[in-house]
């Protein structure tokens, strides 16, 4: 998108040097001209540039956001297994339990 931008911009640079070049016109109004063209291509220029500006803070955010999901799905998973950690740490314990218990009663 932005390469396609940067192309027009360059054909109306091209196109208005050709113009001048080709000018019938007075100096004085070739000037006007020139100075009028030279307004819209900043003007171009300035709402592409806020064009690619604004794309490129939507990407951002929509970057933010992904990576939010994959925290939180990261989160979820770390937290099951954490579960099945404690689980499996409960019944070694559970087990640890009952042999202490054998040798408390000899």
């Amino acid at each position: 998108m932005i390469h396609y931008k940067g192309a027009i911009v360059l054909g109306v640079l091209v196109g208005a040097g050709i113009g001048v070049l080709l000018a019938p016109d007075k100096g004085s109004e070739t000037r006007s001209k020139l100075k009028k063209e030279a307004k819209d291509i900043k003007d171009k220029l300035s709402s592409d540039f806020a064009e690619v500006k604004d794309d490129l803070s939507k990407a951002a955010a929509s970057g933010k956001e992904k990576f939010k999901e994959e925290a939180k799905d990261f989160k979820v998973k770390a937290s099951k297994q954490t579960e099945k950690a404690i689980t499996f740490l409960e019944k070694q314990l559970a087990i640890l339990k009952e042999k202490n218990r054998t040798y408390q009663t000899s």
